[in-house]
């Protein structure tokens, strides 16, 4: 390709940076195969890309560092069993928590039906955004499956002609996306501690306001949040980890007490219009893991078991979705319209065992608080670093400083929240309703598109209607979710 002929939206790359390897740990960067010498082409179509392997060039995105992708990243290949617990792990924390709320507000009966409905359409979404990926690696011959924003960038740099010149917005609008959830949930996890542990107080007597109790825990929080390489974080989180699933036994153990019987039940069976999508907002927080799918696919021993019918995906997040159903379900039969935004909420207070779950509960969502935080941070910090310190000469001290100023970001917009419930359902609505169903959908219509004057299209009328049905769903979601997500913060004022 001549120079005179390249479109008015394609770029320059960069001078190649060093790689580290085949399976370079990267994030904020779009990795891509290198065009011939002299061709300054930065995205190839399809038909474009060489047959041949030539070095990689790496397109910078927020910066020109080489970071971990979206997620964790294992060193060594893990098995069916370890990435199924992942799975479990990344989307099992304050939103299993809040499922009885949200029953409240869907309704005994129609809640377990839109949860399952939920979890169907939301593990379809993350398999289109594997084979998206998938393909894009197989076609330009990456050393490995793009992470997210990356595949979305690519998607639209590789898709219809007259989206192209989008690709580089779409990539940096899914970080933003990914970086407003995980802070989102770094709030909510403020609020959910520091709700569980005034119960604690009060019951001992110790009784002050809630938000002096989130100054309290704003150290605890802090610390392992400047923490900056991940694996130190392994202990934490096997430390945390342990606490939830503990916590979760002794939760269910309370809530099978006494049960009412369904037939007898004064609850009601479908919500009303105005808290549906109350609803709606908190069940999408709750599955939160899309952004994990990627790099723990990439992560295992075997890919191929990922995504297989019976593989990790389905099998991992058919538990999930059960134990949301399981829980919104116990937990609004049980307490009805009291239930609270957490369950450990509805908890006697005057009983130690009670108290313990609260405790291990919330330290293990404190425990959790730095790995959500550090998916956020991987992505803001380059783009500070070239701000604030192009030339690197203090880059710890750029690094501490910036993750200090946004844990204190993230403590200011909790202290300022007084509604738990409302709140989740808000970030639900608002952000995790995008990642969720809105991209995966736009960029399998974006990928299967004509990609050049002349060529069929390879989208089909089921396909569009399929897809056009879950961006109504999820649009209606994301105005009414927000919506009804406001009024009801602004009434707990």
């Amino acid at each position: 390709m001549q120079e005179a002929d390249r479109p008015d939206d394609v770029r320059q790359p960069p001078p190649p940076l060093e790689a580290s390897g085949d399976h370079q740990q990267r994030h904020g960067t779009m990795q891509l195969q290198s065009m011939p010498p002299n061709d300054g082409v930065v995205n190839p179509s399809f038909e474009d890309a060489p047959e041949r392997k030539p070095p990689v060039t790496v397109v910078p995105a927020f910066g020109t560092e080489k970071t971990a992708g979206h997620g964790p990243h294992s060193e060594r290949p893990t098995t069916y069993l370890e990435t199924t617990m992942h799975i479990f792990k990344g989307n099992v924390g304050p939103g299993l928590y809040a499922m009885g709320d949200a029953f409240r507000n869907g309704g005994l009966l129609l809640s377990p039906i839109l949860t399952l409905f939920l979890g169907v359409v939301s593990v379809h979404s993350e398999h289109i955004l594997l084979n998206c990926s998938g393909r894009l690696q197989r076609k330009l011959g990456l050393s490995a499956m793009p992470d997210f924003a990356e595949t979305v960038g690519l998607c639209f740099a590789h898709g219809h002609q007259r989206l192209r010149s989008w690709s580089w917005t779409m990539h940096r609008a899914v970080n933003v996306f990914i970086c407003l959830t995980q802070l989102g949930l770094c709030c909510v996890y403020f609020v959910f501690i520091s709700s569980n542990v005034k119960q604690l107080y009060d019951y001992y007597g110790v009784v002050f306001d809630v938000h002096w109790h989130m100054l309290i825990i704003l150290l605890p929080m802090a610390l392992p949040a400047l923490i900056t390489n991940l694996k130190y974080l392994a202990w934490f989180m096997t430390v945390g980890n342990t606490c939830m699933v503990l916590g979760i036994g002794i939760t269910y153990y309370y809530t099978v007490q006494d049960l009412p019987p369904v037939s007898a039940s004064t609850r009601a069976l479908v919500g009303s219009w105005r808290t549906l999508p109350l609803y709606f907002g908190t069940a999408i927080f709750a599955f939160e893991g899309i952004a994990l799918v990627l790099p723990l696919k990439s992560a295992m021993r075997n890919p191929a078991n990922f995504s297989r019918p019976f593989g990790v995906l389905n099998v991992g997040m058919t538990v999930v979705t059960m134990l949301f159903a399981t829980t919104g379900f116990l937990g609004y039969l049980k307490w009805g319209d009291t239930v609270k935004g957490s369950l450990t909420l509805n908890l006697p207070d005057g009983e130690l065992l009670a108290q313990s779950v609260k405790l291990m509960i919330s330290t293990g969502v404190l425990l959790g608080y730095s790995l959500q935080f550090f998916v956020a941070i991987q992505i803001m910090l380059p783009a500070v670093r070239r701000r604030f310190d192009p030339l690197h000469r203090h880059p710890m001290r750029v690094e501490l400083t910036f993750r200090m100023l946004m844990v204190l970001l993230t403590f200011l917009i909790a202290e300022s929240v007084p509604n738990l419930g409302a709140f989740i359902s808000l970030i639900g609505a608002l952000c995790s309703t995008a990642l969720a169903l809105i991209w995966p959908p736009v960029i399998e219509m974006t990928l299967l598109a004509a990609t050049s004057p002349g060529e069929k299209s390879q989208l089909t009328w089921a396909l569009c209607a399929k897809n056009g049905l879950i961006l109504l769903i999820a649009s209606i979601g994301v105005v009414t979710g927000t919506y009804e997500s406001l009024l009801a913060l602004a009434r707990s004022f």
